[in-house]
């Protein structure tokens, strides 16, 4: 299947670890020209990668400077995901105080993203928003509520989105996962073992293993490649019809009847 990419600008938020990684890549594995944003760009080696820009999602200046420098951007990915780093259950564990900067680097950041770009997208008359969610987000996850409220309220911004940008020929979706290996899976493991006695701790591994035999019905990791390979599908024409959509590759967690 061609994706006929070769070419086109796309903008990827948290563009140089995990998901975000690997969606930039897929996307320069199909030609098109990456332009990263990300708070770190770190000094990890990555030949023939996207052109990267050092900035803070939370401030809307950053962002709309990062959109003008990208110019006509045919794509935008926004992969940004942060918890609490607390275990929230039952939710008053937490404190208050816990939420607004969860909810602002989850949500704020992405509707800065939104704002940003979507001008430039209807004016274009075409292209795509791909926001990354969660299954936290479908389900109430008592694990870290503030993250798991951040992600729903998410969801339904990128339905407000669709429906505004669909008539400019623009299409927007969520793409959602599940039990990935990535820093944000492994701070949930950490933050809920800091919580247990020393006996009753797991590893990373353990830990994974089992809660994935609880929750997915086909027991396996999902890989931040699978991410990728979705999200360069529905950049293409051959998503031409999918808008509003959430995307779940997350092992059959998340079941709608």
């Amino acid at each position: 299947m061609q994706m006929n990419l070769v070419g086109q600008r796309v903008a990827v938020f948290g563009a140089v670890r995990g998901i975000g990684r690997a969606i930039s890549e897929g996307f320069l594995g199909e030609g098109a020209q990456v332009y990263g944003f990300d708070r770190d760009i770190g000094d990890t080696p990555w030949p023939d990668g996207p052109v990267l820009t050092t900035g803070d999602a939370t401030s809307f200046d950053d962002v709309k400077a990062f959109a003008q420098s990208v110019g006509e951007a045919d794509h935008v990915v926004f992969c940004i995901g942060v918890g609490s780093g607390k275990f929230g259950f039952p939710f008053w564990q937490l404190e208050p105080g816990d939420w607004p900067r969860v909810l602002e680097l989850n949500l704020i950041t992405a509707v800065n993203v939104a704002h940003a770009f979507a001008p430039i997208l209807a004016a274009r008359g075409r292209g795509t928003l791909l926001f990354l969610v969660s299954v936290a987000g479908q389900v109430g996850s008592q694990t870290d509520p503030p993250y798991s409220a951040a992600k729903a309220g998410l969801i339904n911004f990128m339905q407000c989105a669709a429906k505004d940008l669909a008539p400019f020929g623009v299409r927007v979706n969520a793409l959602s996962p599940g039990m990935v290996k990535t820093d944000l899976n492994e701070s949930v493991w950490k933050a809920g073992q800091a919580r247990l006695a020393p006996e009753e701790r797991q590893d990373y591994a353990s830990w994974g293993g089992e809660k994935i035999r609880k929750v997915s019905p086909l027991g396996r990791w999902q890989t931040p490649a699978e991410y990728a390979a979705m999200a360069v599908f529905l950049a293409s024409e051959h998503a031409r019809n999918i808008t509003g959509q959430t995307l779940n590759i997350d092992g059959g967690q998340v079941m709608h009847s």
